[in-house]
């Protein structure tokens, strides 16, 4: 095949990977063969047979993939620590700002530390403003609470 045509090729290998992990957030999984592709363009580009374009293209990709491992194992751990993200506010208390009325179209308001998240009870029972409450749970961008006796 002619050498100018291997060049696009990869480019558009490369584009296509990148284009791939990004719509499928495979995580990291297909970055490395877009590396790969990469470093074999450079070869296309700079005159290399087709042989060490496809060296190039498969000792990158392993080479990248090795690379990002450890990093894809790290953040598919799962479990966020303590005080990261809404789970942090798991088991703190607050108080109503805005009755949460079950039957109500809005959702009320608490407000726990200096935040205010939207509410509703855990028992689908009214809870009165200025009542203490606790976080049991955070559904998306709404606070699940019960109320805590003084």
């Amino acid at each position: 095949m002619d050498p100018e045509v291997w060049r696009w090729i990869w480019l558009v290998a490369a584009a296509t990977f990148v284009v791939g992990e990004i719509i499928t957030g495979a995580s990291f999984f297909i970055l490395p063969f877009a590396v790969g592709a990469a470093a074999a363009a450079v070869l296309a580009f700079a005159g290399a047979s087709d042989f060490w374009q496809w060296l190039a293209f498969a000792g990158v990709s392993l080479a990248s993939f090795a690379a990002v491992r450890p990093l894809v194992k790290r953040l598919n751990q799962g479990n966020n620590p303590a005080g990261v993200g809404a789970d942090r506010l798991i088991g703190e208390t607050g108080v109503v700002i805005t009755d949460l009325d079950p039957t109500a179209e809005k959702l009320g308001t608490v407000r726990i530390g200096r935040e205010e998240w939207p509410a509703q009870s855990a028992d689908r029972q009214p809870i009165v403003s200025g009542s203490r409450i606790k976080v049991l749970e955070i559904q998306g961008t709404r606070a699940i609470v019960q109320t805590v006796n003084n």
